[in-house]
């Protein structure tokens, strides 16, 4: 009893957004995880495509992999995730929002400014063999 009282605390909570996800045209894949170094999860490039990294560059973002898409997302008590959202083709940081439908889509909208030019993008999550 002892020991699976201790198993239990010892495991961590996984978040249901941890993962690897995939956009629609598989060309940008990120690592959903806690963030390191901020409360709450983040989301990270681990690959992309030669015209997705081309259109980053032309948005001033110069390293697609390894940059964070995702930032700082904490849930909120409608159970969808709050944070900033990082739009490499125009190089600026928004404030947006993630929600799952089921566990293998993940829906991230980010707003420009106050609820207008709002945009909505979803992820396939990436099955890990």
């Amino acid at each position: 009893m002892l020991l699976s009282v201790l198993m239990l605390v010892a495991a961590p909570a996984t978040d249901p957004l941890a993962g690897v996800w995939r956009n629609a045209g598989d060309s940008v894949r990120i690592r959903v995880a806690p963030c390191r170094d901020a409360p709450g999860m983040c989301g990270t490039v681990i690959s992309a495509s030669p015209k997705a990294r081309e259109d980053a560059a032309r948005g001033g973002t110069d390293r697609l992999v390894g940059a964070r898409l995702f930032e700082g997302f904490e849930r909120d008590e409608d159970g969808s995730w709050a944070g900033s959202v990082f739009v490499p083709d125009i190089g600026t940081r928004v404030d947006g929002t993630l929600r799952l439908e089921g566990r293998g889509t993940l829906v991230a909208q980010g707003c420009l400014f106050a609820g207008f030019g709002c945009r909505e993008q979803r992820w396939t999550r990436v099955s890990v063999r």
